[in-house]
């Protein structure tokens, strides 16, 4: 199951340059996680300040 970025992202992007498989890139207001190539490490997760990534 692919992890999410919620509304609440402050676009810091510590996420991105915690993922292994680089699924994480900047989006509109927000980054975004490509569903099709995370691998639900859950490695994202632990770097973001706000909690703003979670489980799908």
């Amino acid at each position: 199951m692919a992890f999410v970025i919620s509304d609440s992202c402050i676009s810091c992007g510590s996420c991105a340059g915690g993922c292994p498989v680089g699924a994480i890139s900047e989006g509109s207001g927000k980054y975004e996680i490509a569903s099709d190539t995370c691998i639900s490490c859950g490695a994202c997760a632990g770097t973001c300040p706000v909690g703003a990534i979670s489980e799908e």
